[in-house]
């Protein structure tokens, strides 16, 4: 059969479309933190997101705000990954850290609760120790290496792997290893980091250990057999130079493949773990010691039933069939034989990984859920639905409700289904469905004009504000104006430059009481775009104007 992909678009003039009032639109004091949300899982009728712990019941109007999580709440950490099983729930935490190369994500640890969220337990960051004094080059005591010879095992760590013992490097900062996923099954919790690879906890977060993977290009890992991973090793010479050399070494740094990205547990209890150096599943990681865990690796090959390319970010299970999909990005480099054969997609596979099917070839994938027979796929550049499990997609036009829209450039970043309605993230806000996507909800930042919301309770009250404030056309799209008209009327709504010269006026709308958004992106009346500088507001609503202003900056 031929498989393919439908785009569905509208022509329209796009200055049209965004100079318009929108609403009613409900101001919830608990709402949730940002519009942009890159997490989103459900279980039963619960919904829990990013970069917030906030939770949803029941498609409620309002998100709660969960109490003794400080570490968010001060601001020193933000949600990078979730995983929920009933009352259990597993947040994986980062933080952004300044370094001398730059800003870095980086790893915080872990709150976990196990009654629904009402009370969390938090748990740290897996470290090594630092390493003795001789090898630290900040020491007195530092014994500078000159030549290959003097690697110094007591440097690393040591580990055994199938009754051999190996080295790895010592990871001693949590710099480029934020938890991108964590997943779990009972007490046993995993958790894939960038440079710290893939962490294990049979505890439910008590302690940590690392897990061991194959190397990159490996076929597996099998303790009956003898591995090598290449590790960098770098020396002085007698002149001066700096030299490296190639050893074996465990290092995450080093090897692709030890990468963590994404992780799924499957219902078989199949660990799938996702790294920059393709798919890798294990028949027994849940129960096994960690000398003894066995993996299967499946890299790029440039086949039609293989991966479209090595990169893997999201890893899901079709409860419907136990299909697995995966989300597939570029990673061939300069050097690779691969390089430029490798395609954006998603793959699925229905025999653990022996062969795959390949769909949206070329689309950037960020998130998979399924409902009812129906595949939602949340990408970069749209939302794309296949109702015959994979095999046709649509992609879907502007997402509206009945009372505000997305913003057409808003990226669709994750997605999850509870039992009634699927949801999806997105950098504009939240959707949700009903009806597989024939109409939608839409859930975003509320910030009451009667005063603030459970992130600044003590906010005065407005007529009016416009967000964002600065704005920038190129950057943020649209600027929406938030009003209220106290009473049924015409709502009739007017840009001015700083001369009062009439630059706009949106459409009126003929509305009852409440709350309002009227929508500019930047565009005057005869479709051009205006300059950068200061820009009024007045909004004729019923018996009052309310008046306003912004900043416009390209």
């Amino acid at each position: 059969m031929k498989h393919f992909l439908i785009l569905v678009s509208h022509l329209f003039l796009p200055f049209l479309v965004t100079a318009q009032i929108t609403g009613p639109i409900t101001s919830e004091f608990f709402s949730i933190r940002q519009n942009g949300v890159s997490t989103i899982v459900a279980s039963g009728d619960t919904v829990w997101i990013s970069p917030s712990l906030n939770r949803n019941i029941g498609n409620a109007p309002e998100w709660d705000r969960m109490d003794g999580l400080d570490f968010i709440d001060e601001g020193k950490a933000r949600v990078f990954s979730i995983d929920l099983k009933g009352d259990t729930v597993v947040a994986g935490l980062g933080f952004t850290s300044e370094t001398l190369a730059g800003n870095q994500p980086a790893g915080f640890g872990y709150y976990i609760s196990t009654d629904g969220g009402d009370t969390w337990r938090f748990s740290d960051f897996l470290l090594d120790e630092d390493p003795p004094a001789k090898c630290d080059p900040s020491s007195s005591e530092y014994e500078n290496p000159t030549s290959p010879g003097d690697y110094d095992p007591d440097c690393d760590i040591q580990f055994t792997y199938g009754g051999r013992t190996y080295n790895r490097i010592r990871i001693t900062v949590p710099q480029q290893s934020p938890p991108y996923n964590v997943a779990f099954k009972g007490n046993v919790i995993f958790s894939a980091n960038w440079a710290s690879g893939l962490l294990r906890s049979t505890d439910l977060g008590e302690t940590w250990e690392r897990v061991i993977l194959p190397p990159f290009n490996s076929p597996g890992l099998n303790p009956d057999q003898e591995y090598s991973w290449a590790s960098s090793f770098s020396y002085v010479d007698n002149s001066g130079s700096s030299e490296s050399v190639i050893i074996n070494r465990y290092d995450p740094v080093a090897d692709d493949n030890l990468k963590g990205f994404a992780l799924h547990i499957d219902s078989q209890n199949r660990v799938w773990f996702g790294s920059a150096g393709g798919i890798n599943v294990s028949e027994n990681a849940l129960t096994a010691p960690l000398d003894s865990i066995r993996w299967k690796n499946v890299n790029f090959d440039n086949s039609s039933n293989g991966l479209l390319a090595r990169w893997i970010i999201e890893i899901q299970e079709d409860p419907s069939n136990g299909r697995i999909w995966m989300t597939n990005w570029l990673a061939e480099s300069t050097g690779s034989a691969f390089q430029g054969l490798d395609q954006f997609g998603i793959v699925y596979t229905d025999d653990g990984g022996e062969s795959f099917k390949q769909r949206l070839i070329g689309q950037k994938i960020l998130g998979i859920t399924f409902k009812d027979g129906y595949v939602f796929a949340a990408g970069e550049n749209g939302l794309f639905i296949s109702k015959d499990g994979g095999d046709t997609w649509t992609k879907s036009p502007q997402i509206k409700s009945a009372n505000t829209f997305l913003k057409t450039t808003a990226e669709f970043q994750a997605a999850t289904a509870t039992n009634d309605r699927v949801w999806i993230s997105t950098s504009d806000g939240i959707i949700s469905t009903g009806d597989l996507g024939k109409t939608w909800e839409i859930t975003r930042v509320n910030f009451p004009l009667s005063g603030g919301n459970t992130y600044d309770e003590d906010a005065a009250s407005v007529d009016s504000y416009a967000y964002p404030n600065p704005f920038s056309p190129i950057q943020h799209e649209i600027v929406r104006i938030r009003f209220k008209s106290s009473s049924a009327g015409t709502i009739k709504v007017r840009i001015f430059d700083f001369g009062m010269n009439l630059v706009r006026e949106l459409d009126q709308l003929e509305a009852s009481s409440g709350e309002y958004e009227a929508i500019w992106n930047g565009i005057d009346q005869h479709g051009r775009k205006v300059a950068n500088g200061p820009y009024f507001y007045v909004i004729e609503a019923a018996n009052e104007t309310i008046k306003g202003k912004l900043l416009l900056i390209e």
